[in-house]
């Protein structure tokens, strides 16, 4: 029975657990990206970026539909519990609109990260530098591997 949910590869790393979209494409800040259509790209936020982040409190986006994007430019803001940080664009393309249930209902950035919480839309190209499933595991289990071991020197007053 498809339940519409793409398949998706099991990640735990320390007190870390999410399952990760194994058609997706991920960037190294985080974000994902998944065909949405003929050139289309649906973007989102990863579990790892809104774990860090915390509950959702406010977005903003600063460019208007239709406009002209590239890889790296920043598009917008999301504002967590626990931190800001920059929405980058990880396409080259047109920008074709943010997700409007976001304005309704901003949890579903954190709730459903992978599926109804995506923050944007661009037709277009997505970077190749956006890594595999296989490949956003190894990075994520370095970049959690280097949180453990600051925490850890922190403790120790190192």
């Amino acid at each position: 029975m498809n339940t519409g949910r793409p398949e998706s590869l099991a990640y735990r790393r320390s007190h870390f657990v999410t399952h990760l979209p194994v058609s997706y494409r991920y960037s190294a800040s985080h974000s994902w990206i998944a065909p949405e259509g003929e050139g289309l790209w649906r973007v989102g936020l990863t579990r790892f970026a809104t774990r860090m982040l915390g509950d959702m409190v406010d977005f903003g986006f600063e460019l208007s539909l239709g406009s002209e994007v590239r890889t790296g430019e920043i598009l917008g803001w999301v504002e967590g519990f626990k931190a800001i940080s920059d929405i980058y664009c990880i396409a080259d393309g047109t920008f074709e609109g943010i997700n409007p249930a976001l304005r309704e209902k901003i949890s579903l950035i954190s709730k459903d990260c992978y599926g109804a919480g995506w923050l944007y839309v661009v037709e277009g190209v997505p970077d190749p530098q956006c890594l595999d499933v296989e490949s956003y595991r190894q990075l994520l289990d370095k970049t959690i591997d280097k949180i453990l071991e600051k925490q850890k020197s922190d403790e120790h007053g190192e």
